[in-house]
């Protein structure tokens, strides 16, 4: 596992445990913003690297400052302005963040509670602060996807143009997924218009307007379904002798039963790394405290377990060293860690 990857752990765990000591920026410096920077490979105990309350002369308000300021081959290139974990974070805190960054050599300006991070870059004006932020992720929430995302601001690797390079997709794939979100719980008018336009024949009265809202959001939701539904058909379909055999329990206790919460969980798995490694090596075995999914199966060769044997649930992961257990709601949530089975999966591509 990666220094970055640790590191976020152990903040993530820091933040849901202890947020209500969170309550100043000097605790969410301390206790998040330091040991983010540390990840990353800046020596904060260096002024002349990490430089806090950082003040350039030619803003023109005097007093004003930016929480950090990184220094890299010499030259100012990323601002950072941090906020109580209570504040939900807004353009307007990104006031100093926009001075600042115009009267420097940042490149980048970092705007964070202690639990979202919003990285920002000049995408839209060159020199000029974006308003929107072109990367946030929440630091008790992180994937693979983010953690590749972060190691680009690495000391070591730190490169303008290859963070660039994805930024504006990045920042408009946000944005769009952002909007895609709101449409599904809250649907506008123009939006109900459009996509009943070809199936609802009468007067667009509000009462039409209010039934049809209804009907939107709700086919919105049976499409994802319907999705999820066929990637789980498909995955199926390529391995029925595996089905067979979940139907048969591997094991030959028998007092193992293997519940129909366990069946659809190892098929969402399954459905999820098929890109990644092929359907045929997945392999569920089941086990009286846990339920097993396996590469070939082969006990060496762990892809995650399924805790589901208690009142509180657990999905186990292997993309460190050792079992990670985390708790899940519902089966819904495994999707949420399809970055790292995808990872553990990768593994053994190769038949390793």
């Amino acid at each position: 596992m990666s220094t970055i990857e640790e590191s976020l752990r152990a903040i993530s765990e820091r933040v849901k445990s202890h947020s209500s000591t969170m309550a100043t920026e000097e605790a969410v410096k301390t206790a998040v913003v330091l040991p983010f920077l540390r990840s990353l490979g800046y020596d904060v105990f260096d002024p002349s690297e990490v430089i806090p309350e950082f003040t350039a002369d030619a803003v023109g308000k005097k007093g004003e400052k930016v929480d950090y300021a990184i220094k890299i081959d010499g030259d100012i290139r990323i601002l950072i302005e941090c906020k109580p974990i209570s504040v939900a974070l807004d353009k307007k805190h990104l006031d100093q963040l926009y001075r600042y960054f115009s009267v420097t050599n940042a490149k980048f300006a970092i705007l964070t509670n202690g639990r979202t991070f919003n990285f920002y870059t000049d995408l839209e004006a060159p020199n000029k602060l974006d308003v929107r932020p072109f990367f946030v992720f929440d630091v008790t929430d992180f994937n693979a996807g983010i953690v590749n995302e972060l190691r680009k601001f690495e000391k070591s690797t730190f490169d303008v143009s290859a963070i660039l390079a994805t930024a504006e997709r990045l920042k408009y794939t946000s944005g769009v997924k952002q909007v895609i979100a709101k449409l599904i719980e809250d649907p506008s008018e123009e939006f109900v218009r459009i996509v009943a336009g070809d199936v609802y024949e009468g007067r667009m009265t509000a009462t039409a307007r209010e039934m049809l809202t209804g009907v939107v959001r709700s086919a919105f939701r049976e499409v994802i379904m319907d999705t999820v539904k066929s990637r789980l058909s498909s995955a199926l379909a390529d391995t029925q002798e595996v089905i067979e055999k979940i139907d048969d329990p591997v094991s030959d206790e028998p007092d193992i039963v293997t519940t129909d919460e366990e069946r659809e969980g190892y098929m969402i798995v399954k459905a999820i790394v098929r890109d990644t490694i092929s359907p045929k090596r997945v392999i569920m075995r089941d086990q009286k405290s846990y339920c097993g999914i396996l590469i070939d199966n082969n006990n060496r060769k762990p892809l995650s377990r399924l805790w589901f044997n208690r009142s509180v649930k657990y999905i186990g992961l292997f993309d460190g060293e050792s079992e990670e257990r985390i708790i899940i709601d519902s089966l819904d949530q495994i999707y949420e860690h399809s970055d790292r089975l995808r990872a553990t999966a990768a593994k053994y591509v190769n038949g390793a």
